[in-house]
């Protein structure tokens, strides 16, 4: 019987890596924690390819934040299609989780600041989710088999609008997939009466909030605050809607602004009722839901990646 107290002594604390398989694949993931700006540590789970490398990698988010390992790990497991797929094209991959979304905490937060006080560290304010995922993706570029000029991102729903927050001021990445991109706080939209306030924690509702119509959000935008924001990017990014979804009109205006400012970016749009058609999801009998639309999809996703991340 292993002793627990010699199991532990394996693990570097300051570099927590723990390997486990995947069923029904042949490659295992690392579970990792990676330090944020402020001390605190981040979870991803990472996957290699065959092969030596070094490989070039994609990171994938979803969502708002928390969750932790054991978010990252069901991830692994129930939303691994896509990994597979990119396993398989030559990738290196990692779903990351980072902390919880601030409630407008990117338009009221301002910019981070940092300073010493008392020889310690001090900043203006709390570092947000995609500042999380900046400091995620420098540490993976350091890791001695991961081709550090060679980092794509991908984010869904509100992981869409952190590419477009992290690439509006860190250079730092090859390529950038916003899918379904709930990008209203970056591009300053005032709400309508679609949204609706938590009595309790005064914080808004915006799950239903119908923003369908381009028309519409580009009525209610900050039109100079969205085009500064979007004027320093610097990445080529792929914007990706879903015909039915009740804020395909802020995902065609992501677009629609970008490619008016002049930036790398291209669009395509889906029909498809998952919110989330790019991660497909493991069914009830262990097998992947995956149809003609989904694989279309990623193989559109991986053709796009490969323009920039493979030699």
């Amino acid at each position: 019987m292993t002793n627990p107290s010699v199991e532990l002594e394996r693990i570097d604390p300051e570099n927590v890596v723990i390997s486990e398989p995947v069923a029904g694949s042949e490659f295992p993931v690392h579970l990792m924690y990676l330090e944020t700006l402020d001390g605190l540590y981040a979870p991803i789970g990472l996957r290699r390819p065959s092969g030596s490398g070094p490989f070039p990698i994609v990171l994938l988010a979803s969502g708002n934040g928390g969750g932790g390992m054991a978010w990252v790990r069901d991830a692994v497991r129930n939303r691994g299609w896509i990994m597979e797929r990119l396993l398989g094209a030559g990738y290196a991959v990692a779903w990351l989780r980072y902390r919880a979304e601030v409630e407008l905490g990117y338009n009221n937060g301002g910019k981070l600041v940092e300073d010493i006080r008392q020889g310690r560290q001090l900043m203006n304010r709390s570092p947000l989710e995609y500042e999380d995922e900046i400091s995620i993706i420098e540490h993976v570029k350091a890791l001695p088999d991961i081709d550090g000029e060679r980092v794509g991102i991908i984010g869904m729903s509100h992981g869409g609008e952190m590419v477009l927050k992290i690439t509006s001021e860190y250079d730092g990445v090859a390529v950038g997939v916003a899918s379904e991109p709930a990008s209203h706080e970056f591009l300053a939209l005032s709400p309508d009466n679609t949204v609706t306030v938590n009595e309790e924690t005064r914080l808004r509702n915006i799950e239903e909030m119908q923003m369908a119509e381009v028309e519409k959000v580009r009525a209610r935008i900050d039109l100079d605050t969205a085009t500064e924001r979007i004027s320093s990017i610097n990445t080529p990014i792929l914007v990706m809607g879903r015909e039915t979804d009740h804020l395909q009109g802020i995902f065609r205006t992501t677009y629609d602004l970008l490619n008016e400012a002049g930036k790398d970016v291209e669009w395509v749009s889906y029909d498809h009722p998952l919110h989330g058609y790019l991660y497909p999801l493991r069914g009830e009998d262990g097998t992947y839901e995956c149809n003609d639309v989904q694989t279309a999809a990623i193989d559109g996703v991986i053709d796009y990646l490969d323009r920039y991340l493979k030699p």
